[in-house]
């Protein structure tokens, strides 16, 4: 067995057939990473001629060290201990020579599944996995409770051939249907109108406008990416609060006649509300009249979706904070699961966190997110593969460690 660096192609070829092969693993992500002044290199384990596993190694600069990153994991048998013993000390041995101090990895492997009921992960076989790796050299860092990690370790995951809108709980359908009663629709943009999506994303994260270009960019060569925005279609909108107005103002009147004939408070219960729709279906008229007469177009929504293999991935969505009137981000993702149903296998609605108590600050990401009944998987976390402990030990005693990542 030897380790030797591979063409983007050979890499590209083992990624796209390999059982645990993710959009982090491929050339796209590696560019985009370049950005953020990381080098890259593909590495693959050959035996007799024959690529057995592979990594799309990151690295950068620390102190007087270097240090890898292989997002989402090498693609390797993490089971088979035979070849991950080989390939990690042929790895060690080979980074050893360019002054690594270590590798950090965190592999796409799911350890456990939350039972809905419970709310407690179940644990599956794959757990033994963190023993495979300890025993190999690999430093299991500390489980993160919501999003301290590179990436999330804990992912909500639809099985889209299941997907069903009587599936989603109460308040997501009855955020939906608001949603296309006042007009909202799906439009499929290209890069011209990531401006305006990073209008609605830039106030709450450290990237700049140009990182979101090169994404779509660099994924849109192979035809990875699509990029969504959410629009209120006013005339939808106007056509749809005068159908509603018009329902309700007749059960209004028929609400006015059961009070004259038995005043009883749940009549009176079922008044008040026709009221008070009343109003809100006669101010959405208003809305829509002045905003359809002004011809403009209001985008409230945005995300990316990255496609790879069976699976879709919803990334970087954001919405219009000043438009919350509108359930844009359920529409959103409910507009995009639709859209996927039939030709993708499974949806990654990305990270949540493992903190489920209702007064985490993430309560209304979970919230969100689990409205959609997703399968809920935990991965089995952070390893660092220590390539030289004396390196590795100053780093950590210096603060270089934290000061790398924990920004």
């Amino acid at each position: 067995m030897i380790i030797k660096e591979l063409t983007v192609q050979e890499f590209n070829a083992f990624a796209s057939n390999n059982v645990i092969g993710n959009y982090y693993q491929s050339s796209e992500y590696a560019m985009l990473k370049a950005e953020e002044k990381f080098d890259y290199e593909f590495i693959g384990l050959f035996d007799n001629n024959e690529i057995t596993a592979a990594a799309l190694i990151l690295y950068k600069k620390i102190g007087n060290y270097f240090y890898g990153y292989s997002p989402r994991g090498f693609l390797v048998d993490y089971s088979n201990l035979y070849i991950l013993e080989n390939f990690t000390a042929l790895i060690k041995d080979y980074y050893k020579k360019r002054n690594f101090a270590f590798i950090k990895i965190n592999p796409e492997i799911a350890i456990s599944k939350l039972n809905k009921k419970t709310m407690n992960f179940e644990y599956n076989s794959n757990y033994s996995i963190i023993n495979n790796l300890i025993r190999c050299g690999y430093k299991k860092l500390k489980n993160n409770m919501n999003f301290e990690a590179l990436l999330p370790r804990v992912n909500a995951i639809i099985n889209l051939e299941n997907f069903d809108a009587m599936s989603l709980s109460k308040n997501t359908r009855n955020k939906i249907k608001k949603g296309i009663r006042k007009g909202l629709v799906l439009e499929k943009k290209d890069k011209d109108d990531i401006k305006i999506f990073y209008n609605f994303i830039k106030d709450n994260v450290n990237k700049n406008e140009f990182y979101y270009y090169n994404l779509y960019n660099l994924f849109n060569k192979t035809n990875s990416i699509d990029f969504y925005l959410v629009k209120v279609d006013y005339r939808q909108y106007l056509i749809n609060s005068q159908d509603y107005y018009n329902s309700e103002l007749l059960e209004n009147s028929i609400l006015n006649e059961k009070i004259l004939k038995m005043n009883t408070p749940n009549v009176i219960n079922s008044k008040m509300n026709s009221d008070k729709n009343l109003l809100c279906y006669k101010n959405d008229i208003a809305e829509a009249s002045k905003k359809l007469n002004l011809n403009i177009d209001t985008y409230i929504a945005g995300a990316f979706v990255i496609k790879h293999e069976n699976r879709v991935s919803i990334k970087f969505s954001a919405i219009d904070k000043s438009m919350k009137r509108f359930p844009g981000n359920y529409f959103l993702y409910f507009a995009i699961l639709l859209n996927y149903k039939n030709n993708y296998k499974y949806a990654d609605l990305d990270g949540i966190v493992a903190d489920f108590s209702k007064d985490n600050v993430y309560h209304g990401l979970n919230r969100f997110k689990l409205g959609f009944n997703p399968d809920v998987y935990e991965y089995i976390g952070e390893f660092d593969l220590i390539i030289n402990d004396n390196a590795y030990n100053y780093l950590q005693r210096n603060g270089l460690l934290a000061k790398e990542f924990n920004k």
